[in-house]
């Protein structure tokens, strides 16, 4: 456990709850969880996980305009609906992902798990994308990656991050249920 773990777990617990609550805060505090988990993962050599930080912080970027353009009068943002089509789409297009990463890190890196780190990373960024576009499934995703992630940073000698993500898994929880009961977009037509 180092300084930098540390910091980066409580940035990182202040990001999901303030996303959990829909504030617009969570965009910049999400940023700065991600850019002190590119430099850890960089560390630990999970280098999807660290290419992952990066993409987040593009997704944290779309995201916050997203949800700049999708607030209501009274500056709550709103919730939108995924329909079954989109969510097997992109739930094909992570697979695809996992498999190209996976393929790529186990071949061409020293990475020290790179089929289930390239797996973790493109299911998070689905995740990201669904969070991004306002859509309540995105925490059930984000309960799933959780849990493998807690075992995998476990694994990896990385026990406050563990913490961190099996405290995620109860945000995504809060998260799924406050979104559950959010005004939704086909609420507003």
């Amino acid at each position: 456990m180092s300084l930098l773990e540390i910091i980066a777990v409580i940035v990182s617990f202040l990001g999901i709850w303030l996303t959990a609550t829909r504030r617009m805060l969570c965009w910049p505090v999400n940023l700065l969880a991600c850019a002190l988990y590119f430099k850890l993962f960089l560390d630990v050599r999970l280098y999807a996980d660290m290419a992952l930080q990066a993409l987040f912080g593009l997704a944290i970027v779309y995201g916050w305009i997203v949800w700049a353009r999708g607030r209501q009068q009274a500056g709550e943002i709103v919730v939108a609906p995924l329909s079954p089509n989109r969510g097997t789409l992109a739930l094909a297009i992570g697979a695809a992902g996992a498999v190209a990463i996976g393929w790529l890190t186990s071949h061409y890196t020293d990475a020290a798990l790179p089929w289930m780190d390239s797996a973790l990373s493109s299911f998070s960024l689905v995740a990201q994308y669904w969070t991004a576009r306002r859509h309540r499934e995105s925490w059930l995703l984000w309960i799933a990656v959780d849990c493998v992630y807690v075992g995998m940073f476990l694994f990896k000698g990385l026990t406050l991050t563990a913490g961190l993500y099996a405290t995620m898994i109860v945000l995504a929880v809060l998260g799924y249920r406050r979104w559950r009961q959010a005004p939704s977009i086909l609420d507003h037509r």
